[in-house]
């Protein structure tokens, strides 16, 4: 265009100045067409140039695409870290809420004096199941501490690509900047191109823009750099947790040490308490045999249940004759018991004290406890069992283990027992009911 506004310029200015001669028209005429040429080469020049601006700019616009993704899959993978965390803190307060159960377990087992065996398989597996536990746990752990490393050595890689990523866009950025000031420079020349020319400026001023983006994703990258090192901080602290664990579980095979050695020792009473049941057993069959008399173990307690009239005459607390020969059979075995506390136990029907034997026992109470009493002074004076071990209880007709309704209930109701249990007893399992 540039071309033909020259010649019809000249042209012009030659129909205005009159003719001229025919080799002055001849020499402008060449004047003009080098001058056509030469607008036609700065129009090729200049399309070539915007043809390049432009695959340059396509080509940033896919590296900023690029970074975007890149960016994207770095939130995500941010994300899983920090629900990986969460996962772990659960499994943490599994593991307290689970010793916590354990110690509700070990005060049950101080408080349970029966069926002491099914309690012991049961803590047996109980220790099992949290020695699983612990071992899963650490397991868990490891895995947790080793996939939170990769998983930061891939965020750290990302940083690091993102790094050179941000550095090989600067340096492209100085480069089309440079190519701009070169362009800026040759449509400064091209006078008559500057429609073209400030197309240009808009061209690199939206290359400044993208450039000040990429400054801004640069900066997104030290701030995930930053959130990289709070995840190597809480890395650093469940990695204390961990040793808190371990810590726990040497304390927890501690206590399995003591449990046990405490089961073997209890085993070894019950033992005993078993050989003291056979030889009353033995030394009583034939009060046993005809019903007057009663021997039960349970565990770690021994019950020897004498009917009235096995000791006693009827409303009498004086043991008689016969029911002292019982009473010496029965020390001969006692005296060489040293592990238990032995109770000696009164206790009568609900038939009221009347006539005479009321001055002297105003009620059963009285009955009961001066017979068990009675009973408590042979075995140390005649019996040669320790004082020490010993205890008398009246309990009169509060404890009946029959209808008093009838006089076969009745007759079982007024009894004598010596209850062996262990001296401990009170701290292990508390007060014991018979």
């Amino acid at each position: 265009m540039n071309g033909k506004l020259l010649v019809l310029c000249s042209v012009g200015f030659l129909v205005s100045t009159g003719c001229v001669s025919s080799g002055t028209h001849d020499q402008t005429l060449a004047e003009l067409d080098q001058a056509r040429k030469a607008s036609e080469k700065t129009k090729a020049d200049f399309d070539m140039f915007k043809k390049e601006s432009s695959t340059k700019i396509s080509a940033l616009e896919a590296d900023k695409s690029k970074l975007s993704n890149d960016l994207l899959e770095s939130q995500g993978a941010s994300a899983q870290l920090k629900r990986d965390l969460n996962e772990t803190q659960t499994n943490l307060d599994s593991t307290l809420a689970s010793r916590s159960a354990l110690e509700n377990d070990a005060r049950k087992i101080r408080t349970e004096t029966t069926g002491m065996e099914r309690s012991n398989e049961s803590l047996q597996r109980e220790r099992n199941q949290l020695q699983v536990q612990l071992n899963n746990l650490q397991h868990d752990y490891n895995a947790t501490s080793q996939e939170l490393e990769n998983k930061l050595k891939a965020e750290q890689d990302t940083v690091a690509s993102l790094q050179r990523d941000k550095d090989l866009l600067i340096a492209r950025a100085t480069g089309i900047s440079d190519e701009l000031a070169k362009a800026q420079k040759h449509m400064g020349e091209l006078e008559t191109d500057a429609a073209r020319a400030k197309d240009l400026d808009r061209q690199l001023s939206d290359l400044q823009k993208r450039t000040g983006d990429l400054e801004g994703q640069a900066n997104r990258a030290k701030d995930l750099e930053q959130r990289l090192s709070q995840r190597d901080l809480e890395v650093g602290r469940l990695t204390q947790g961990g040793e808190a664990l371990t810590a726990e579980k040497d304390a927890l095979a501690a206590e399995k040490a003591r449990l046990e050695k405490e089961r073997a020792a209890k085993e070894e009473e019950i033992q005993r308490l078993t050989k003291t049941q056979e030889d009353l057993t033995k030394s009583l069959q034939s009060q046993i045999d005809k019903g007057d008399i009663k021997i039960k173990q349970v565990r770690d307690r021994l019950t020897i249940n004498m009917v009235e009239k096995v000791l006693f005459n009827s409303g009498q607390a004086q043991v008689k004759p016969e029911g002292l020969k019982v009473l010496k059979q029965v020390a001969d075995v006692l005296k060489d018991v040293h592990d238990k506390e032995i109770r000696i136990e009164g206790h009568t029907d609900n038939v009221r004290i009347g006539g005479k034997l009321k001055e002297k026992f105003p009620t059963n109470w009285e009955l009961s406890t001066a017979r068990a009493t009675n009973v408590v002074r042979y075995f140390i004076e005649q019996g040669g069992v320790r004082a020490e071990n010993f205890e008398a209880v009246g309990f009169a007709d509060t404890r009946p283990v029959a209808d008093n309704a009838s006089e076969e209930g009745r007759t079982e109701n007024r009894r004598i027992e010596i209850v062996l249990f262990p001296k401990d007893l009170s701290t292990i399992a508390g007060d014991i009911k018979p």
